[in-house]
C-alpha cells in the first residue's frame, strides 16, 4: 500500500511538472482561430510561437484608435463618452498618486471631477507608447504622459508613467485597469 502511494505521488508530480512546461503559453493554429486572431499565418514559426512575442497588428491598431477616441472625448469635454471607454465592474482597479488601489466608483468620480473641470486642453501627448496585445483580446498600453490642461487660469502639467489594461468585449476595447506613477525626468 505504501509503495503504491509513493508511486502515485511520483507519477502525479511528473504529470504536473510536464504540464507546466514552457509550452503552456504557445498557441496552435486552431487556438488562434478560435480566439479570432487577425495576425494568423500558417508559418511554422507562428504556429508555435509564444504569446509574448506575437504582435496582433490589427488589434494593436484598434487599441490605438480607441486611445485616439479617448483623447478626442477629453478634448471635447464629453465625459459620458470618456467613461464609456471603461469596463466598470468589481474587477476594475486603478492605482494613482501612490495611494491604495481603488475601483470603478472612485475612478469614475475622479475622471468626471478632473476632466469635468478642465477649461481647455492645451496638449495631450502620449510619448514612447507601446501596445502589447495578448491572445488578440487583451492589451497593455504603456506611455509617458505629457498633458497640459487649463483649469480656469491655472495650467497643470501631468507627466506620468501610465499603463492602461484593455480587454476586448463585445467587439470594443475597454479599460479594465489603470496605473499612474510619477515620471521623474
Amino acid at each position: 500500500m505504501k509503495t503504491r502511494l509513493v508511486l502515485t505521488v511520483i507519477l502525479s508530480s511528473f504529470f504536473f511538472f510536464y504540464g507546466c512546461s514552457d509550452n503552456e503559453d504557445t498557441l496552435t493554429e486552431s487556438e488562434m482561430l478560435s480566439q479570432g486572431s487577425s495576425s494568423l499565418t500558417t508559418s511554422s514559426a507562428t504556429k508555435n510561437s509564444s504569446v509574448t512575442s506575437q504582435t496582433f497588428p490589427q488589434a494593436q491598431q484598434e487599441v490605438l484608435e480607441t486611445w485616439e477616441a479617448i483623447v478626442q472625448s477629453v478634448k471635447e469635454g464629453d465625459l459620458d463618452k470618456l467613461i464609456s471607454f471603461h469596463a466598470y465592474s468589481p474587477k476594475f482597479t486603478e492605482f494613482k498618486n501612490g495611494e491604495l488601489r481603488n475601483g470603478s466608483e472612485a475612478n469614475e468620480e475622479y475622471e468626471r471631477g478632473v476632466f469635468g473641470s478642465v477649461t481647455e486642453v492645451v496638449k495631450l501627448e502620449a510619448l514612447d507608447m507601446e501596445i502589447a496585445v495578448y491572445y488578440g483580446n487583451v492589451a497593455n498600453m504603456t506611455f509617458h504622459s505629457n498633458f497640459h490642461l487649463l483649469f480656469g487660469e491655472d495650467l497643470v502639467v501631468v507627466r506620468e508613467q501610465t499603463s492602461l489594461l484593455f480587454v476586448k468585449t463585445k467587439g470594443e476595447w475597454k479599460i479594465v485597469h489603470e496605473h499612474h506613477s510619477p515620471l521623474n525626468f
